[in-house]
């Protein structure tokens, strides 16, 4: 694979990844880059805040509420989490639960559970749970 990244006259940039083969790498590595910039607006005490989607451990949906988590707030935000889902699904983002969507980027370790639930360990050290409804999903995602 060969990375080149080109600026343009615009100053914006450019970034050409060359391969032999498209393969699910190559893939995830393009939308890894397309959410670089990937930015959503969520709320705390009345005010308005832009949050880089990488910065993001997880949404979780309460009351008919949706709150994403990064490692220093909890933030209120408008979208519905089937609405995230589609929103972010191909940039590492997948649903969990019925009530939750986790940043796979943001994990530090999966740990399988006697009723065959993974319970996971965000890097800020927050435990959550795959349900299992969704473990072979995760399982496929991350090749395990």
């Amino acid at each position: 694979m060969d990375i080149k990244i080109f600026e343009d006259i615009k100053n914006t940039f450019q970034v050409i990844i060359q391969c032999k083969k498209i393969d699910e790498e190559i893939l995830r590595l393009r939308n890894h880059i397309e959410l670089f910039d990937k930015k959503l607006y969520a709320k705390k005490d009345n005010e308005l805040f832009l949050i880089n989607s990488s910065d993001i451990l997880y949404f979780d949906s309460v009351d008919n509420r949706t709150f994403l988590y990064t490692n220093d707030d909890v933030m209120e935000i408008k979208q519905k989490l089937y609405e995230l889902e589609i929103l972010l699904s191909d940039k590492d983002f997948v649903r969990i639960s019925k009530a939750q969507i986790v940043n796979i980027n943001q994990i530090r370790s999966l740990k399988p559970e006697l009723n065959r639930t993974i319970l996971v360990t965000m890097f800020n050290g927050e435990q959550l749970y795959i349900s299992r409804k969704y473990v072979k999903v995760i399982r496929n995602m991350l090749s395990i």
